[in-house]
């Protein structure tokens, strides 16, 4: 691999420096998001969650910090154990990811804006997932 290739894999890996504006999100990041909001919403503790997943606690814990990758089968098991299927999971990633658009400043550096999630296309997307 280049140099510049493993630069960027190393700074994806480390994050956005703090005088540095947020890129996009890293797919980790929203997924961790979205286990641990819909966990609390049940009020569900992590420790209840985890047994029923069949995963570790301190595991669990990583991967709603964004801190583990975790492979299909652990994400299919909490997924399950919430009572979330794939097709809610991806519709979901795909409202959160779609909020934001990098619009290039003056001074070339991205900053985040909203921007409105089509109903038509999001239907198209969850169609292909299902």
């Amino acid at each position: 691999m280049s140099e510049s290739v493993l630069r960027s894999l190393d700074q994806a890996r480390r994050g956005p420096s703090p005088d540095e504006p947020a890129g996009e999100p890293l797919m980790r990041d929203l997924i961790g998001d979205l286990l641990r909001r819909t966990r609390v919403e049940q009020g569900r503790t992590l420790r209840e969650v985890a047994e029923d997943a069949q995963v570790s606690l301190p595991y669990l814990s990583e991967i709603e910090r964004g801190r583990k990758e975790a492979s299909s089968e652990v994400l299919a098991a909490v997924y399950r154990s919430l009572g979330l299927s794939i097709t809610e999971v991806l519709g979901e990633l795909y409202q959160r990811t779609t909020l934001f658009r990098l619009e290039r400043a003056g001074s070339h550096r991205a900053h985040l804006v909203t921007a409105p999630v089509a109903p038509a296309h999001q239907a198209r997307v969850l169609s292909l997932a299902a």
